[in-house]
C-alpha cells in the first residue's frame, strides 16, 4: 500500500497528467476547428448553389412560375415541391416546356446535372419538400424474388390503372396520358412517386415507404430486363391490341384464301 501511495505522489506523475491534459485539449480543439471549417465550406457551397440556382430560375422558369416561384396563370407554385420535383421535371426534359399543352412532354434535358442540382437547391430553400434520393435508397440489387413480387403487387394496386399492368403507359382524359416506364431511370421513378408530377398522385412515405418504392423499382427494372418471354408483346396494351391483331390477321387470311379459291375455279 505504501509503494502505491508513493507512486501517486511522485513529481513525474503530475507532469505526465499535465502533458496528457494538454494533448487532449489540443486534439479536441483541432478536431472542432476542422469540423467547423468543413461545416463552413459546406454552408458556403450550398449558399453558392442556391444563388446560382436563383439566377437560372429567373432566366428560365420565372416567366411561368413567377420570380418568387409563387406561381402564375401559366404555371403552378413551386413552393414546397422540393428538390426531387425539380430533378424529375428538369432532368427528364419536361421543364422548361417546349410549348403549352395538356401535358409536358419528355425530351432531352436543357440543363446539365450541376445546373439541375442548383435549381433544385434554390427551390428547396423556399420551403421543405421531398429531396433527391441517394444511391443507397435506389439500390435494388439485393432485392430477393419475394421483394420483387411484393413490388409487383404494390405496382398493380397503385399504378397499373394508369400505367398499364406491363408499365407500357395508357391514355387518360383530355389529351393526357400516363407515359411508359420503360427506359426511365430508377431515380426518376422514385421521384415521380414521391412528388406526383402532373396527373400522378403523390405517394408519400406514409403511403408507400422508401423500401416499398425500391421494391416497385426492382419489379419494373426486372420486368424490363426480362423482356417479353411469351413472344411479341404487341405494345403490351392488353387484350384489345391482341384481339385486334388476331381479327385483322384472321380476316386477311380468310380474304386471301377466298381469292385463292376463286382463282382456282377458273
Amino acid at each position: 500500500m505504501k509503494s502505491r501511495s508513493l507512486n501517486r505522489r511522485h513529481p513525474f506523475a503530475i507532469f505526465a497528467l499535465l502533458v496528457l491534459a494538454l494533448v487532449l485539449t489540443g486534439g479536441t480543439y483541432a478536431f472542432a476547428t476542422k469540423s467547423n471549417e468543413a461545416q463552413a465550406e459546406t454552408t458556403t457551397a450550398k449558399a453558392t448553389d442556391i444563388s446560382e440556382g436563383q439566377k437560372l430560375f429567373a432566366a428560365n422558369c420565372a416567366t411561368c412560375h413567377g420570380l418568387q416561384a409563387q406561381g402564375t396563370a401559366s404555371g403552378p407554385s413551386l413552393i414546397g415541391v422540393g428538390a426531387a420535383s425539380v430533378d424529375f421535371q428538369v432532368g427528364s426534359g419536361r421543364m422548361p416546356m417546349q410549348m403549352q399543352g395538356p401535358q409536358a412532354m419528355r425530351k432531352p434535358p436543357q440543363f446539365d446535372e450541376k445546373q439541375i442540382s442548383q435549381l433544385g437547391a434554390y427551390v428547396a430553400s423556399l420551403a421543405p419538400g421531398p429531396s433527391v434520393p441517394d444511391a443507397e435508397t435506389l439500390d435494388y440489387s439485393k432485392m430477393t424474388p419475394e421483394d420483387i413480387a411484393e413490388g409487383g403487387q404494390i405496382f398493380r394496386t397503385n399504378c397499373a390503372m394508369c400505367h398499364n399492368a406491363a408499365a407500357a403507359g395508357g391514355a387518360l382524359t383530355r389529351g393526357k396520358f400516363a407515359p411508359t416506364l420503360e427506359g426511365v431511370s430508377a431515380k426518376h421513378i422514385y421521384e415521380a412517386m414521391a412528388t406526383g408530377p402532373q396527373n400522378m398522385p403523390v405517394f408519400s412515405d406514409s403511403n408507400i415507404t422508401p423500401e416499398q418504392k425500391a421494391k416497385v423499382i426492382a419489379f419494373l427494372k426486372t420486368s424490363e430486363e426480362q423482356g417479353s418471354p411469351g413472344g411479341a408483346k404487341l405494345g403490351s396494351l392488353g387484350p384489345v391490341a391482341e384481339g385486334l391483331f388476331i381479327w385483322t390477321a384472321g380476316l386477311g387470311l380468310i380474304i386471301g384464301f377466298t381469292i385463292w379459291l376463286t382463282s382456282r375455279s377458273h
